[in-house]
C-alpha cells in the first residue's frame, strides 16, 4: 500500500476546510496579471483532483497529476460524477518523473505538495516543469520554509469526521532537512474501527 493508500478515502473529508474556490481565484488573478493565454494546466501533485475539479468546471483544460494511484482513483470518481462534463486527464506520475506528451500553458501545485517531493530530487522535478510548461507560461507553487518544518518536531495533531479519525506525528530529520509524518488512521466499518497507518 502506498502512504498515502489509507488516506486517500477520507482526505477530502479531512481536509474540508481547505478553500479550493479561492486558490482557484488566485491562480485566475495570476494570469490575469501575465495577460497571456492560458488554457492548458498541469495540476501537479493534485491529490484527489479538488483544484483540478474546479479550474475545469472554470472551463480550463486540466491534467492533473499524482504519484498516488489512490489518490487519482479518489479523483477519478469525482470526475465521473453525473453533470461533470469537462473532465481532466488524470496520470500517475511523480513530479521529478514527469513525462507529458506536449507543453502546457501553466502548473500549478498548491498545498505544499512540492515539500513531499524528496530534496535531493526537487531539481529534476524543476527541470522537468521547465521541459513541460510552454516559454512564456507561468509555474505557480508554495513551499513550507525550513524553519517552519523544524518548528514541527514533536508535533502531534488530529483530525476527524463521524467515519474518519486520523492522529498525525511530526519529526524533524536534521539530517536529512526533512519533516516526517507518522499516521494512524482508523475508519469506521460498521460498529468497529479499522485502524491503518
Amino acid at each position: 500500500m502506498s502512504a498515502y493508500g489509507a488516506l486517500a478515502g477520507g482526505y477530502d473529508a479531512l481536509t474540508r476546510d481547505i478553500p479550493y474556490g479561492r486558490l482557484a481565484d488566485y491562480c485566475e488573478a495570476v494570469f490575469a496579471a501575465d495577460g497571456g493565454e492560458f488554457r492548458l494546466l498541469l495540476d501537479l501533485c493534485c491529490g484527489t483532483g479538488s483544484l483540478t475539479l474546479e479550474l475545469a468546471s472554470r472551463g480550463y483544460d486540466m491534467i492533473g497529476a499524482d504519484a498516488s494511484a489512490d489518490m487519482l482513483m479518489e479523483a477519478m470518481k469525482k470526475a465521473a460524477a453525473p453533470g461533470f462534463a469537462a473532465r481532466p486527464l488524470f496520470i500517475n506520475q511523480a513530479a521529478q518523473e514527469l513525462d507529458l506528451y506536449g507543453t502546457v500553458d501553466a502548473a500549478v501545485s498548491s498545498l505544499d505538495s512540492l515539500n513531499y517531493v524528496p530534496p535531493r530530487e526537487l531539481r529534476e522535478a524543476f527541470r522537468r516543469l521547465r521541459l513541460f510548461i510552454r516559454p512564456g507560461g507561468l509555474l505557480l507553487f508554495d513551499l513550507r520554509t525550513p524553519e517552519f518544518l523544524r518548528s514541527m518536531d514533536g508535533s502531534m495533531s488530529m483530525d476527524e469526521t463521524e467515519d474518519v479519525f486520523c492522529v498525525w506525528r511530526g519529526r524533524y530529520d536534521a539530517e536529512a532537512g526533512a519533516l516526517r509524518y507518522g499516521m494512524d488512521i482508523f475508519e469506521r466499518e460498521g460498529e468497529s474501527w479499522l485502524r491503518s497507518g
